[in-house]
């Protein structure tokens, strides 16, 4: 993996690099202890920012302790804390505003529908994609900085086997759809060339995330082309602005969100990473989509062609009243618009052809030119929204004693991932199928809804709808084709066409396990 993989805004390890250049987690050295000076210093930044309750239980704090308080207060930009909350209470005040007055849907020169084109078009749009792979132009950022929870699963949300015959992860069908395009470009223009993976971790997740990826050796990429990152956080606050202590030397943070990747890839040099590698388009989306095309070279070539900063694939609404976020314009500059910021009677409207006026449902699934993130790192993270949430935070009462409240006591601020469409100067839309592009995986099968038998029997149907359009039969319903195999469809009526195959159909390739694992 690359020098970067694990530099991070608070983490306990840093990355040393071996005799042999593999990476290896070490302990961070130990620091000296806070001297009187340290702790006066210290207290004096924090009275000009309103924060020096921070430091009340110090008297009672061990050395150690000490050293983890002094790190968090470190971290904490001090500079831009005010500014943050003052920004997060106007965010908050501005929350249930519907913004139907203001509001128009993506123009048609904007929003290309695959399934509408010529099929001529769609073909040209996959020869680029595929020409920018070959030249090593293309990589990929996985936002995979969630655990499992919902799930009943401890661990990173990618490790996640949702019960396919193959036992394959969502980490390892993403890299090896990576592994096909790889090939697949290859075989189009006789030049091999390499996606960089970055993958966006977590405090939580990163360890076990590096340690999965060593222990199945990559997935057969080559380690040197993933790069893991981690996701910054934001401390917690009080409703009057006061930062709420989690234990007496630890402050109370929470992950900034999808949006913090844009401030993350510049701090921890996944930005400088991408110019060294020539890297000029990047494709983003988060981990928990089991039918992603991973860099998918028709969306890349249609963004390169249309000279895109921006994009985003979107699906079609099923219906007015789904809890979805839509791509749209407000006040001329593109964004999505929750779901709760229009009215039903917006929602509800349609087009002379009966489709919904409002309809791009947002799949948080983006493409970027690297010469816009660089925009966004060096300019205009700092004016992205903060968005608020009221929650029950754990704190420290003044007798030191930790308390979980038992209804809201303060605000954790996020940032999105989708807050940088209205800095583009060229913004585009492509809506994909439903039911070949997108199947989340967020709840337990209790849900009955974006669970791991809905993914499962998403790809089955997906899958088996490869197969009859390449020639076959498929008698039942559980198919599974290797990504190693095809990526998308492509090239199985050699091996499928005239003939019948009954359920559970698994087509594998040499270099799949005979009995599925992980």
């Amino acid at each position: 993996m690359g020098r970067n993989n694990f530099g991070s805004q608070h983490q306990q390890t840093h990355v040393r690099r071996n005799a042999g250049g593999a990476t290896a987690i070490s302990p961070k050295a130990a620091k000296p202890s806070p001297t009187m000076t340290d702790y006066l210093s210290l207290h004096s930044r924090l009275a000009q920012v309103g924060q020096e309750h921070l430091l009340k239980f110090w008297p009672e704090l061990s050395n150690d302790e000490r050293v983890e308080l002094v790190r968090d207060i470190e971290e904490l930009n001090l500079d831009e804390i005010k500014q943050y909350f003052d920004r997060a209470t106007v965010s908050m005040n501005e929350n249930g505003i519907k913004l139907d007055d203001r509001l128009q849907p993506l123009p048609e020169g904007k929003l290309i529908s695959i399934s509408r084109a010529p099929v001529e078009k769609v073909a040209a749009y996959r020869d680029e994609g595929l020409r920018q792979i070959s030249n090593g132009h293309v990589a990929v950022l996985l936002m995979a900085g969630g655990q499992g929870t919902r799930l009943g699963f401890d661990h990173p949300k990618g490790m996640y086997d949702v019960g396919l015959q193959s036992r394959k992860t969502l980490f390892r069908i993403q890299a090896e759809r990576i592994l096909k395009l790889e090939e697949l470009a290859e075989e189009a223009n006789a030049k091999r060339g390499h996606i960089t993976w970055y993958i966006m971790t977590s405090e939580h997740t990163v360890q076990p995330t590096y340690d999965y990826f060593v222990a199945n050796n990559f997935f057969g990429l080559k380690a040197e082309n993933v790069l893991l990152f981690e996701q910054g956080s934001l401390p917690c606050f009080e409703y009057d602005g006061r930062i709420i202590l989690d234990e007496k030397h630890r402050v109370a943070r929470a992950p900034d969100g999808n949006g913090g990747i844009y401030r993350a890839m510049k701090r921890q040099g996944i930005l400088d990473d991408m110019q060294k590698r020539g890297v000029l388009y990047l494709h983003a989306h988060s981990v928990d989509n089991i039918l992603i095309k991973v860099a998918d070279p028709v969306f890349i070539g249609y963004c390169v062609q249309e000279k895109a900063e921006c994009a985003a694939k979107v699906v079609e609404k099923a219906a007015p009243n789904e809890a979805v976020g839509v791509v749209a314009i407000v006040d001329d500059k593109y964004q999505v618009v929750e779901y709760s910021e229009i009215s039903a009677k917006t929602a509800e409207m349609r087009n002379s052809d009966g489709r919904l006026t409002f309809s791009a449902g947002n799949i948080c699934n983006h493409f970027f030119s690297s010469h816009f993130l660089q925009k966004i790192g060096s300019t205009f993270e700092q004016e992205l929204k903060l968005h608020v949430a009221k929650k029950k935070i754990p704190f420290v009462d003044n007798a030191g004693k930790r308390l979980t409240p038992d209804k809201p006591n303060g605000i954790k601020i996020e940032k999105f991932v989708f807050d940088v469409f209205e800095f583009a100067q060229k913004f585009v839309a492509m809506e994909v199928p439903r039911d070949e592009e997108f199947s989340a995986l967020k709840n337990s099968d209790v849900a009955g809804k974006d669970c791991p038998s809905t993914a499962r029997s998403d790809l089955h149907r997906l899958h088996k709808k490869y197969i009859e359009s390449a020639g076959g039969i498929v008698h039942g319903d559980v198919c599974e084709i290797s990504p190693f195999v095809t990526y998308a469809g492509e090239n199985l009526a050699s091996q499928v066409e005239g003939k019948s195959f009954t359920s559970p159909v698994y087509l594998r390739d040499t270099r799949d396990p005979l009995h599925g694992h992980l």
